[in-house]
C-alpha cells in the first residue's frame, strides 16, 4: 500500500510541475488560457505514467490508457485549433482585470495549481483502475464502461465539430447555435464529457474496493454543471445574446431531450 501511495504522490508532483511550466509559458505569452489546452494532455500524461508501472492487469491498463489518450488528445487539439489567433479567453481576461498587476503570481495558485489539483483528483479513477491487479480479466463492467465512454466521446466530439462549423460561418455571428445535438441540450459537449468519466468509472468499478473513486465522475460532473461549465458560460452568454433566454426556456440544459417547441 505504501508503494502504491508513492505512485499517486509521484503523479501529483509531475502534474504540478508541468502546470508550473505551463504557467511560466503563460507569463511570456500573457495568455493564461493556454492552460485549457494542457487540461486534456495532463490526463494523458498521468495515464501513461501509471501505465508504465509494473502493477495492475495489462488488459485493463491498455483499455483505460487508450480511452483517456483518445479523449485527451482530441480535446487538446480541438481547443488549440479553436483558440488559435483569438488571444486570451474572456474568462481569464476578466480575472486578469480583477487582480491587476498581481495576476501574474495569483494565476499560479488560482488557475494553474488549482486545475492541476483537480486534474489529479479526477484522474484517480484511471490511476486506481490501472494499478489494480484484480480481476485479471475483462468483465461485463469493462465492456459497459467502454461503451458508455465511447458514446460520450462521440457525443462530445460531434457537438464540438457542429459548433466549430457553426461559428466558422460569418452569417452566424451573434446567433445562437440550436441545431444538431445543440437542439436537444444546450451543452452537448459537457454532457458527452461527463459520460466519458462515468464510463471510466464503470471500468474501474470492476476492480475490488474501488467504489470510492466515484468521486472522479461526481467531481467532473459538478464542475461542468455548477462551476466552470454551464453556470459560468451561460452568465456571459445571456448578457451578450438576449435571444439565448428563449433557448434556455426551450432546451434542456444538460441531459438531451426534445425541445419544448417540438413533439417527440
Amino acid at each position: 500500500m505504501e508503494f502504491l501511495s508513492s505512485i499517486y504522490v509521484a503523479n501529483l508532483l509531475v502534474v504540478m510541475t508541468l502546470m508550473t511550466g505551463v504557467w511560466l509559458v503563460s507569463l511570456t505569452k500573457q495568455d493564461a488560457s493556454i492552460v485549457d489546452v494542457f487540461w486534456g494532455l495532463g490526463f494523458v500524461v498521468v495515464a501513461w505514467l501509471t501505465f508504465l508501472r509494473p502493477d495492475g492487469y495489462l488488459g485493463r491498463k491498455i483499455l483505460l490508457t487508450g480511452l483517456i489518450t483518445l479523449w485527451g488528445l482530441r480535446l487538446a487539439i480541438y481547443i488549440f485549433i479553436r483558440n488559435w489567433g483569438h488571444g486570451e479567453d474572456r474568462r481569464y481576461q476578466a480575472w486578469r482585470a480583477q487582480h491587476g498587476a498581481r495576476f501574474w503570481w495569483v494565476s499560479l495558485f488560482t488557475v494553474f495549481w488549482l486545475q492541476g489539483g483537480l486534474l489529479w483528483i479526477i484522474s484517480l479513477v484511471v490511476q486506481v483502475g490501472e494499478l489494480s491487479p484484480e480481476p485479471a480479466r475483462l468483465t461485463w463492467l469493462d465492456l459497459l464502461g467502454t461503451l458508455v465512454c465511447l458514446f460520450g466521446f462521440a457525443f462530445e466530439a460531434v457537438a464540438d465539430w457542429q459548433l466549430y462549423r457553426f461559428k466558422a460561418n460569418p452569417d452566424n455571428k451573434g446567433r445562437v447555435m440550436n441545431k444538431g445535438l445543440w437542439g436537444y441540450t444546450r451543452h452537448p459537449n459537457y454532457f458527452g464529457e461527463s459520460l466519458v468519466w462515468w464510463g471510466l468509472f464503470l471500468i474501474t468499478l470492476a476492480t475490488p474496493g474501488s467504489g470510492w473513486v466515484v468521486i472522479s465522475p461526481l467531481l467532473i460532473t459538478f464542475l461542468l454543471l455548477k462551476v466552470s461549465g454551464v453556470t459560468l458560460l451561460e452568465k456571459t452568454i445571456v448578457d451578450s445574446r438576449p435571444e439565448y433566454e428563449e433557448y434556455i426556456k426551450s432546451t434542456s440544459s444538460f441531459i438531451p431531450w426534445f425541445s419544448k417547441k417540438e413533439k417527440p
